[in-house]
């Protein structure tokens, strides 16, 4: 029990008993449960009735023992911390404990609960083990984080690169095979998101996705991949100066590598929590990355590319798109680092 509160505590998670039993009662059996529970946090909830309910939300922020509950007193002490911005789940097994188990984010009860409160749980434990809770709430940091990396990485590729074709779009436009081809090559590398393994420091606390924040993150990454481009453009105007009429399958072909390039170091650098490198071997998401980054540099070379519109490079590209990729990287970690310091003020 001791470590399941440890392993609660790590993730962010509270631990706050609501109980019928006399006040001294619930606080002992806190103290041989290992929950730290000091004098003034123990309180018979026949105070409750007499408080507003944001007198209540404060009060509930600092006790961790409320004794003497009935029924009501639960579901109002849940509601309170939800008020508070705590995503509440609530663990009962009996006909008492319906309410708070219905107001809840989360109702959970133990199989042997009785009917009427395992009808109104979300979850029901298998077995009479809380670990179960702690790996659930695990489980779901993990997607969560996983989630919103996604999001933000797709979604801000995406605002870069319809900024860069609204700009290139009446002078040298992608062909649409070209385009499925580049989407479906960095769709496919995000499945690698599925497997990955957040940073420790998503799990300490829910992922939130905040509109606001979102739009921020997607518009000046977005706008720095459009940059990138657009970069890419001039790089490529003097690269294949003088061509001709080959201008144009290279100019495409210039831009998709780029393109997967850009997106396979946004994959690697943008991945929620990271920060630094992890000291460990390459996960999926970096297995992903490379492979993406190899289909940018083989493919227009290769015998796909010529049905695609693509062909080979001239050799003085390859310097001058590494120059680009190198300042690109440079915007990505000083805009990355920029953007920890913000969140970290919060």
């Amino acid at each position: 029990m001791i470590l399941l509160l440890a392993v609660f505590a790590a993730r962010g998670v509270t631990v706050k008993v609501l109980t019928g039993d006399h006040p001294g009662t619930a606080a002992r059996a806190c103290r041989d449960l290992g929950i730290p529970v000091a004098g003034d946090q123990v309180l018979a909830a026949g105070r409750v009735d007499g408080l507003t309910d944001a007198e209540l939300t404060a009060l509930a922020r600092r006790t961790a023992v409320f004794a003497r509950c009935t029924p009501e007193h639960k579901a109002r002490i849940t509601r309170a911390l939800q008020s508070d911005g705590h995503t509440v789940g609530f663990l009962g097994d009996g006909v008492n404990d319906l309410p708070a188990l219905r107001a809840a984010d989360v109702g959970i009860a133990p199989r042997e609960a009785a009917d009427v409160a395992r009808e109104a749980a979300d979850v029901v434990l298998a077995e009479k083990d809380l670990t179960a809770i702690a790996h659930a709430v695990a489980a779901g940091r993990h997607a969560s984080g996983n989630i919103a990396t996604y999001l933000r990485i797709t979604l801000s590729s995406n605002l870069g690169n319809v900024i860069a074709m609204l700009c290139t779009g009446l002078l040298l436009p992608m062909l649409p095979a070209q385009v499925l081809t580049q989407n479906l090559c960095f769709d496919a590398a995000q499945l690698a998101f599925a497997h990955d393994r957040p940073h420790p420091s998503v799990l300490r606390r829910p992922t939130v996705l905040r509109p606001g924040d979102l739009l921020r993150f997607i518009t000046g990454f977005g706008v720095l991949n459009a940059a990138a481009d657009l970069a890419t453009f001039g790089v490529l105007a003097l690269a294949l100066h003088g061509l001709g009429t080959a201008a144009e399958p290279a100019f495409h072909s210039g831009w998709f590598t780029e393109n997967l390039l850009t997106q396979a170091l946004v994959m690697l650098l943008l991945r929620l929590g990271r920060t630094g490198a992890e000291g460990r071997r390459p996960g999926p998401v970096a297995q992903a990355a490379a492979a993406l980054a190899v289909i940018g540099l083989l493919l227009p070379p290769s015998p796909l590319g010529p049905p695609l519109g693509l062909t080979a490079l001239p050799a003085v590209y390859y310097p001058l798109l590494t120059a680009v990729l190198a300042l690109y990287t440079a915007g990505l970690l000083a805009a990355r680092a920029c953007r920890g310091r913000r969140e970290a003020s919060w």
